[in-house]
């Protein structure tokens, strides 16, 4: 007995050392540029300092509520009106390589694209403390737009919300200059493990490019990229196949049209610009 003892709390570090952490981020941000009001909810970051990934709170919460619905075979979507998020998408970090893989849906179908992005961080001597930690300002452009960063070094990890990574210290803030996107570190917490999102179904992977050229004929005409996915053409890219998927009447195609339409109206400010 006593030598179990001694084994099971030499085996106690070991545990600790394997458990990860979670920092929940507050997302501030402006999808629609012509409605002032801004967006507000949760997100996550979990790393166990080699991998990282970034997702929304809701997204969880919906994956959660998913397998419920599948354990109880009460399939009432009505649980999820309130989980909706601006947050769609996942980011997979690779901390060591500093390279991404960027998981999203667009339409029925679920694409990736892998992305090592190049911060060019100009470091500033203004500092700050936020919260409980002492930060220091850096400044880079990303995506069309300018970034502010505060990070600390008293969590020496290269890592933060979305896709920013680099810098000597967590970013505890993110920023752009004109105020339509921001990231802010409210709280950290240990975690067993890394959350894995449920996937629905495979990802097709695709260059950063052709995901962005995909999206935007989404933007443009939904109705049409969605026909074009349930006949199996070029909405799926490279993947090809759409397979023979039930019809939808003309009054569901039309009231399926117009939220597409107002939904896609709706996110005219996108975080990365180009």
């Amino acid at each position: 007995m006593k030598i179990l003892k001694i084994l099971s709390l030499l085996a106690m570090p070991l545990v600790m050392a394997q458990q990860s952490t979670r920092f929940v981020y507050q997302a501030t941000l402006t999808p629609d540029s012509t409605n002032v009001e801004k967006k507000t909810e949760l997100a996550y970051l979990d790393t166990d300092g080699k991998r990282s990934i970034f997702y929304a709170e809701n997204s969880m919460k919906r994956d959660s509520v998913m397998e419920r619905m599948r354990a109880t075979k009460n399939f009432d979507r009505s649980q999820m009106e309130n989980l909706r998020s601006n947050l769609q998408f996942t980011i997979e970090k690779d901390l060591a390589n500093q390279s991404l893989v960027y998981k999203s849906r667009i339409g029925r179908d679920n694409y990736s694209y892998p992305e090592t992005p190049v911060f060019q961080w100009n470091i500033l001597p203004e500092t700050v403390k936020i919260g409980d930690y002492q930060t220091q300002k850096a400044e880079t452009k990303f995506g069309g737009r300018t970034w502010y960063a505060w990070f600390t070094q008293e969590i020496p990890l290269q890592d933060g919300p979305y896709k920013f990574s680099g810098l000597p210290g967590l970013i505890v803030k993110v920023q752009d200059d004109k105020g339509d996107y921001s990231f802010d570190l409210m709280q950290t917490k240990k975690i067993s493990e890394l959350h894995q999102p449920l996937n629905r179904g495979q990802f097709i992977t695709l260059s950063k490019s052709k995901y962005t050229e995909m999206e935007k004929k989404m933007q443009k005409d939904p109705v049409s990229f969605f026909t074009a996915q349930r006949s199996g053409g070029g909405g799926r890219g490279p993947a090809g196949g759409g397979g023979n998927r039930p019809g939808i009447d003309p009054k569901q195609m039309q009231e399926f049209q117009k939220r597409m339409e107002a939904e896609a109206k709706s996110k005219n400010n996108p975080i990365e610009l180009k």
